[in-house]
């Protein structure tokens, strides 16, 4: 029998920013290599305590303090070669740059991978042994580098305050702007503007020398503007082309560039300016249009105050919100926003979580009744636990904090959506590869046209003007930008309402979904049983059946028996017995004691098979089975000889439940399917009950990964659980959704989506949200390839530049545009 142990991570890979970094399986595929050691894994932790590394071995072959010994002699090694590093780069803010100086790190010496999201986040994995940050900054020809914890810290985001460097090598802080050695910066002297202000100044250059030429001038005058329209406009584009092909990238850029240079050996200098014209004001304004979608996640850092008012000693004092610790306690003024995740310990009031959860009605705050016996604080209700950015209502709090700034549950979806922006979607992979296809075939019909003069009766000049023509019409800007603007906008507006989603992949096939499988219990249902009947023999008083089963019931500690108590002792205003003794359980089966010197029984039906007395009266029996058959746990009471009667107990749906359904139905969701360890009547009745199609009961865990691959060989099923329990089984459907994935570290990194709030009204939300994006990209791919269709004829039979470049110019606009509708999207 092999042993285990487990081993704090942040020990054995002190720098390492999380446990999914490569270096971690570089570590347990280390140790798992050595013998006697079987497997060696990361189990994720809640509560934002470090993940403990697991290591299964055979304690005949090695002792436990050799495993401890090995482990960290292992972790040192792997720390002292490999090294991360995560930057900021303000060139990196949009897709084709991105992509650009991705491929430009990863062919630098030493580097192992790099990443670069829209958002300009950079993150480089390198061999010690081979390069070092200071190598690899410049391997990026002195961009703008902005070292940022890779753990990101709300309040760092939101002031720009403290900015450090996250991994195994800090080589000290850079103000912004440090780190330029020559190289160019899209925001220039002007800022985020600067782009625009150059596409402006090419227009002007153009409509000035349009207007001189009229004017009877000399031709040098007007041919001056137009290279002024040249260099305002191909300013950027020449950058993003040199660096495009310095590391062997062929994009639309390069083929507006050498359209525009054709132009100009034409002579036909103002179709060239006006083409860059175009062209920059069209890359201006998608900039402008990307960088609001990113503003719009990063706007989710923002709702955490900057500083708190903390008491220490005894006297209140403000702070920095990234300086507080766990167990401070703070003081949350009305109407304030709550600086760290934590819970209350003093004051009442109502508290507005939609920054954070979604949820559209503020939820009632008021203190535990022993703050220093609270032991995990995730298993407090919702009254008592609050999170980072939500906004305190007219009440004073004062909250004891439980996770730091930057392990609150707002800092991990900021960084989750941060991320998630680097995942391409399926149909982003798709127009990669087709624009690495396609960009090569359009340089090549290119050369042949260029040569359409030898067959036709025409000039090398037009045949040369026909060519960059077609180079304009075919460059698949649009395509480029169809889809990652969609799914930003997507993730953004989801995160705007409580709903993370990880990434382009979860959102599209959360958009393609035929199914739905939900756990029952906690999902569909409130997850605690609830008195519903209480039926008395004949000649029996309902408060004498309860008062007994009170009695008996408060001395044991099952949920079923403290529904019953619960129940009871509101309906008898607190008249209850407290006479029962020798309680015995009868397992399986229910329970027994002595009230007022006779034997008492309370259980299921089966009980009174086996007990001796009288046998269960036909008429009671058939009462019984009629509230089961409803889906009702049902309790029997007997006194002595007689019988009082039964008790009917049931898991209740959550409220709203029933509209989820009928809205997921008018979404377009065709078949809905509870699974559930329950009893398969209790499953039939709670799914007829809230118009489910099928029911699935008495499942184990196995059972219910088996269901959710069966419904998935027939259509895209998503798996709706808490995130835990339900793992497997969301690991095995099309889409995971964790519900009330606030405050628990374990559902937001299982799920591919989750939803704050344990509000399953969020989930029509999530899935409307996604078809729309997927409405949206495929929108944006037919006007796309629709344009490049219509207009590559269209020029080879004779349209000039000036038309094909307002068209191409216009498609490219219409689904930037069209993708931003998505941050109003409203279910």
């Amino acid at each position: 029998m092999p042993a285990r142990t487990q081993l704090d991570l942040p020990i054995l890979l002190p720098d390492v920013p999380s446990a999914k970094d490569t270096c971690v399986e570089r570590l347990a595929s280390s140790l798992q290599r050595t013998e006697g050691i079987e497997h060696a894994h990361v189990v994720p932790a809640e509560n934002g305590e470090p993940d403990p590394f697991c290591i299964h071995y055979d304690p005949e072959t090695l002792s436990l303090p050799r495993i401890r010994r090995l482990a960290k002699s292992r972790g040192s090694e792997i720390a002292d070669r490999y090294g991360h590093l995560v930057w900021d780069i303000k060139e990196g803010s949009r897709p084709r740059r991105a992509r650009t100086i991705a491929k430009r790190l990863r062919r630098a010496d030493g580097v192992v991978e790099a990443a670069v999201s829209a958002a300009g986040r950079v993150r480089v994995e390198y061999d010690r042994s081979e390069t070092d940050g200071e190598k690899i900054r410049d391997a990026l020809l002195g961009m703008n580098v902005r070292p940022r914890g890779d753990v990101l810290d709300v309040s760092d985001l939101s002031t720009a305050a403290q900015e450090e460097e996250s991994g195994h090598e800090k080589p000290g802080h850079h103000e912004e702007g440090e780190g330029k050695a020559g190289g160019h910066d899209h925001e220039g002297g002007f800022g985020e503007k600067t782009e625009l202000i150059f596409s402006i100044l090419a227009g002007l250059c153009v409509a000035v020398g349009v207007g001189l030429s009229f004017t009877g001038v000399s031709a040098w005058i007007p041919w001056g503007f137009y290279v002024g329209g040249y260099v305002f406009g191909g300013y950027y584009t020449v950058q993003d082309v040199f660096d495009a092909v310095r590391v062997g990238d062929f994009e639309v850029d390069v083929l507006m560039l050498v359209a525009a240079a054709g132009a100009a050996a034409l002579g036909t200098w103002l179709e060239g300016a006006f083409l860059l014209f175009l062209f920059s004001l069209g890359h201006a304004l998608e900039h402008y249009a990307m960088g609001r979608a990113r503003r719009a996640i990063e706007s989710l850092a923002e709702l955490a105050p900057d500083r708190a008012l903390v008491r220490r000693n005894g006297e209140e004092q403000e702070v920095p919100a990234g300086e507080l610790a766990v167990g401070d306690t703070v003081v949350v003024k009305p109407n304030a926003s709550i600086p760290a995740d934590g819970f209350v310990t003093g004051g009442e009031s109502a508290v507005n979580q939609a920054p954070v959860t979604g949820e559209s009605v503020p939820v009632d705050k008021t203190p535990v009744d022993n703050p220093e016996a609270v032991g995990n604080p995730a298993d407090l209700g919702p009254a008592h636990r609050v999170y980072a950015g939500t906004i305190n209502g007219s009440g004073v709090l004062e909250m004891r904090v439980t996770k730091r700034a930057d392990e609150s549950t707002l800092s991990r979806v900021v960084q989750m959506v941060t991320e998630a922006e680097a995942e391409k979607s399926p149909t982003e992979r798709f127009t990669s590869r087709f624009e690495r296809i396609f960009v090569p075939s359009v340089l090549g019909l290119v050369v042949l046209l260029l040569f359409a003069w030898v067959p036709l009766d025409e000039t090398f000049a037009d045949s040369f003007y026909r060519a960059m023509a077609v180079l304009v019409a075919a460059s698949p800007c649009a395509l480029a930008l169809a889809t990652p603007s969609a799914v930003l906008s997507g993730i953004g507006r989801a995160g705007q309402g409580g709903v993370l989603v990880k990434g382009g992949g979860p959102l599209e096939r959360l958009g393609r979904l035929g199914a739905v499988a939900f756990d029952k219990t906690g999902t569909l249902t409130e997850g605690a049983p609830r008195v519903t009947d209480v039926r008395p023999c004949d000649g029996t008083a309902e408060g004498d059946l309860l008062r007994t089963a009170v009695d008996v019931e408060q001395r044991s500690d099952h949920p079923l028996a403290e529904a019953v108590v619960e129940y009871g002792t509101e309906k008898l205003k607190g008249q209850v017995l407290d006479d029962a003794h020798d309680l015995e359980s009868i397992t399986g089966r229910g329970v027994k004691a002595s009230v007022g010197g006779l034997p008492v029984h309370v259980g299921k039906k089966e009980l009174f098979d086996e007990v001796e007395g009288p046998p269960l009266p036909d008429e009671l029996r058939q009462t019984t089975e009629r509230l089961e058959s409803e889906g009702r746990t049902t309790m029997i009471v007997r006194r002595g000889g007689d019988y009082l009667g039964v008790i009917g107990l049931a898991d209740q749906p959550r409220e709203g439940a029933a509209d989820v359904i009928g809205r997921l139905r008018q979404i377009g969701i065709r078949r809905m399917v509870m699974i559930s360890g329950d009893h398969q009547r209790v499953v039939d009745a709670g799914a007829a009950e809230l118009g489910l199609d099928e029911a699935r009961g008495d499942l184990l865990p196995d059972d219910k990964v088996d269901a959710v691959r069966a419904l998935r060989e027939e259509e895209d099923v998503a798996m709706i659980g808490d995130g835990v329990n339900d793992a497997p089984a969301m690991a095995n459907a099309t889409v995971g959704i964790a519900m009330g994935a606030a405050g628990s570290d374990v559902a937001l990194e299982t799920a591919d989506v989750a939803l704050m709030a344990d509000d399953l009204s969020r989930l029509p939300f999530a899935l409307g949200l996604s078809r729309q994006t997927r409405r949206i990209i495929r929108q944006n791919l037919w006007i796309a390839l629709g344009t490049v269709a219509v207009l590559v004829p269209a020029t080879i039979a004779g349209l000039s530049i000036g038309p094909a470049v307002v068209l191409h110019e216009g498609s490219t606009l219409f689904v930037v545009g069209n993708a931003l509708r998505l941050l109003r999207y409203d279910a």
